[in-house]
């Protein structure tokens, strides 16, 4: 069998971490096993449906990696093979037009529901042997529903949850066309599965109760059910579903904040998934390791520490170079000029340990192109001690014949410590506040490479005038 899978989102709001999800895992079954992966655009719900929310969609796979084989395709752009369909559904009388109005459907589910019945559709314009239907109303459009079996149940061994069966008498007769014609989802999302010959659907298990309907449709349509795995919710960190509505980011939120695609790619592949105990691990292994059997049956739980964390390991095994092209338009929405002061990659490679996001990275950069700080004798004599003044003066002239390198530079830092009698704290934070403002950065050492031995000077010897 040559695999296809499909990701199928409705553009009628943003992407969120979840629907990533269902988007990643039929993905990387499609590349583990040399298949096809589809993308769909399901975007018959016209009032809902923008082409910004598509826009986002096609951003967030493309910065995750997520290559297609085919698409995106448009269900808007197929409604004359829906209308194809359905009528052929007609003309075999296996679907019917349907005159009860909204209204009277209305009365009836309240009727039901006092009864304590299921609210369903009670077959009235179902046409059956020897049965006569009403006479048929003026000024209404009828819907077309599909002629649901009678008796049995619908079976299917899904990938992640096991066999399941449903009764067909659970079933009504689903809408599968509305008054004006437009198809509904659940016969657009059948029809698209068997024109494009996808052999797995891979979704969220919000798509269980409607597979039992789609495969009676496709049997009616001649097709051959595809393998069904149905995914578990992904629930925020106050365990509810993952929903704007209950404080999901968009994939372009995670994006501003600084986040890497490769961290995101990983921790969505752990939501869910697993492979013995790995935790970090790249895109190319985990489509090697990826099988429908390693899916969990049971809801994932979304951390935000442990995505902040993921980042955070991402981010130290970034080449420097690379890193510092990906903090780049972050360090200038600060209004860093990355092109004037010391060299931006050894500012990254500087701060890349500490950082756990991009963000960060360009916050923590500010210090190495702010203006020389001026300080006023206060804070001078609150920050530099009298004391330590002598050995303030020989580190300076010990630096002007230093080597510019790390070495050179935390040698002259034991020669002074040595012939002061100090420890290193009591010289290395004077030397900061001196030269920042500040008493919190990297390893003394590093950062007079970074700033330069020139700028170290000069920047020392204010303080002593």
């Amino acid at each position: 069998m040559h695999i296809r899978t499909r990701f199928a989102p409705s553009p009628t709001g943003f992407i969120h971490l979840g629907n990533l999800r269902s988007a990643l895992y039929p993905w990387a079954f499609a590349r583990h096993n040399q298949g096809d992966f589809i993308l769909r655009i399901e975007d018959t719900d016209v009032e809902r449906s923008s082409q910004e929310a598509v826009d986002v969609i096609l951003e967030g796979m493309a910065w995750l990696g997520l290559d297609v084989d085919e698409g995106p395709i448009y269900q808007m752009q197929r409604i004359d093979r829906y209308r194809e369909l359905i009528q052929k559904l007609v003309d075999s009388g296996l679907a019917y037009p349907c005159y009860m109005s909204e209204d009277e459907l209305n009365r009836l589910r309240d009727q039901q529901m006092e009864n304590k019945e299921k609210p369903r559709y009670n077959g009235l314009w179902r046409p059956e042997p020897g049965k006569t239907l009403p006479p048929i109303p003026n000024g209404i459009d009828p819907v077309i529903r599909f002629k649901n079996p009678i008796g049995g149940s619908v079976i299917w061994d899904d990938a992640v949850k096991g066999r399941i069966e449903i009764s067909n008498d659970e079933l009504d007769d689903l809408v599968i066309a509305r008054p004006d014609g437009t198809p509904t989802y659940n016969f657009c999302v059948v029809v698209d599965d068997l024109d494009m010959r996808i052999t797995h659907v891979i979704r969220g298990d919000d798509h269980v109760n409607n597979t039992p309907r789609q495969i009676n449709i496709m049997a009616a349509l001649g097709g051959a059910m595809p393998v069904y795995a149905h995914l578990p919710t992904v629930l925020n960190d106050a365990g509810e579903k993952m929903s704007k509505r209950n404080g999901a980011m968009s994939v372009r939120d995670y994006q501003k904040a600084g986040y890497l695609p490769e961290a995101i790619l990983n921790y969505l592949a752990r939501l869910g998934w697993s492979h013995g105990d790995a935790e970090i691990f790249t895109k190319e292994q985990f489509v090697n390791w990826f099988d429908l059997a390693s899916l969990g049956r049971s809801p994932a739980q979304h951390n935000p520490e442990k995505l902040l964390w993921l980042n955070h390991q991402y981010i130290q095994q970034t080449d420097p170079e690379v890193l510092a092209q990906l903090s780049k338009p972050f360090a200038q929405q600060l209004g860093i000029n990355t092109e004037r002061g010391p060299n931006f990659t050894q500012v990254v490679s500087l701060l890349k340990d500490r950082a756990n996001t991009l963000i960060e990275i360009a916050q923590g950069a500010t210090l190495f192109y702010s203006p020389a700080p001026q300080l006023t004798q206060e804070q001078i004599a609150q920050n530099i001690p009298t004391e330590i003044v002598p050995a303030l003066t020989d580190l300076i002239e010990v630096l002007k014949t230093a080597e510019s390198n790390k070495e050179s530079y935390s040698a002259a830092f034991k020669q002074v410590l040595s012939k002061h009698q100090i420890k290193m704290p009591a010289l290395a934070m004077p030397v900061r506040y001196a030269l920042f403002a500040t008493t919190q950065t990297p390893a003394i050492d590093s950062v007079l490479v970074v700033l330069g031995k020139d700028e170290v000077i000069e920047r020392l010897s204010k303080v002593l005038l």
